[in-house]
């Protein structure tokens, strides 16, 4: 099976789930976290830098419940417009969803 290459959006996307994923940790240590989500420390590093950008579904699940995270918080956070973006050819920007709590 040939994988296709991902978009720009999705490695944004990546990289912003990521970036949230490490602020909900906070001080608590990737291991802890993994092994209480049942992921290895190596898969939630990746996913945290970025370099896993569309990790699987019940991965995600099992990270933001053990963070406290709602999944609807956790997809408005992550597919929300950037903070740059502004009003383009299109009309205005998405209102910016509500940020968590760090």
């Amino acid at each position: 099976m040939v994988r296709l290459p991902l978009t720009p959006a999705e490695v944004e996307r990546g990289q912003r789930l990521g970036a949230l994923l490490r602020r909900a940790r906070g001080e608590r240590s990737m291991l802890d976290v993994a092994l209480a989500a049942h992921v290895s420390p190596e898969t939630l590093r990746k996913i945290e830098t970025g370099r896993v950008a569309t990790p699987a579904f019940p991965t995600i699940a099992a990270i933001a419940d053990v963070l406290g995270l709602s999944l609807d918080a956790l997809w408005a956070e992550i597919s929300g417009p950037r903070p740059d973006e502004g009003v383009g050819p299109a009309g205005p920007a998405r209102q910016e969803p509500e940020r968590l709590a760090s």
